[in-house]
């Protein structure tokens, strides 16, 4: 991937943790504009294309016969039922929760892991909800922190060898981690909101780690 690559990946992984995140009440709603979607769909040779206008056509349906901040209220009720609850979010958005044996319950080892990934980078996790370091919007911040890092390698021959190892360490966590459990979660949102907004969402972060693994 040229340094622009790594940017236009890490930028999108940014805009996909956030949104896995938070609420659309308290972040921004531009995943409701269908060339939002569409403009993205054209970006890293395409591969983002068919889940990008998944999206693209869901934002246009759900912003036909409502305001906008209609739109924003029902994702955001959306995302409270699946990831927070009460009582217990129907898609539980953890990485221990995502295992072998279907839980409900965060914190386990997945999360002391991503914990020391993050103090690797020189990274703490702040935040006013006290989340898991293994919330699935939290690695994905991550690799966007990855990918920004990556985007600054030197260009030229000499510096090759030393994207590579960024490159793979990229490559490796995304098979390791959200790979190996975020289509898990993604069966949970869909089971629970077929037609809704988070599980379109889900598809495109699963394209694009795809794209990268």
């Amino acid at each position: 991937m040229t340094g622009e690559e790594w940017m236009v990946a890490s930028q999108l992984y940014a805009f996909l943790g956030n949104s896995l995140l938070s609420p659309m009440s308290r972040t921004e709603s531009v995943g409701l504009d269908p060339a939002f979607w569409r403009e993205l769909g054209g970006l890293l040779d395409g591969a983002l294309a068919d889940s990008a206008e998944s999206l693209a056509s869901w934002a246009k349906r759900a912003s036909a016969d409502a305001a906008r901040s209609e739109v924003v209220q029902r994702v955001s009720v959306e995302f409270t039922k699946l990831f927070v609850g009460p009582p217990k979010p129907a898609a539980a958005p953890w990485e221990s929760a995502n295992g072998p044996v279907d839980s409900h319950v965060g914190f386990g080892e997945a999360t002391f892991a991503m914990r020391e990934r993050l103090r690797a980078l020189g990274l703490e996790l702040c935040n006013e909800n006290n989340q898991y370091e293994d919330h699935v919007g939290i690695e994905l911040l991550y690799l966007s922190e990855l990918c920004r890092r990556a985007s600054e390698e030197p260009s030229g021959a000499a510096a090759c060898d030393a994207a590579a190892p960024d490159a793979e360490e990229i490559a490796s966590f995304i098979r390791e981690h959200p790979l190996a459990w975020v289509p898990r979660l993604r069966e949970k949102v869909a089971a629970s909101q077929p037609e809704g907004y988070f599980v379109r969402l889900l598809d495109f972060a699963l394209a694009l780690l795809k794209r990268q693994a």
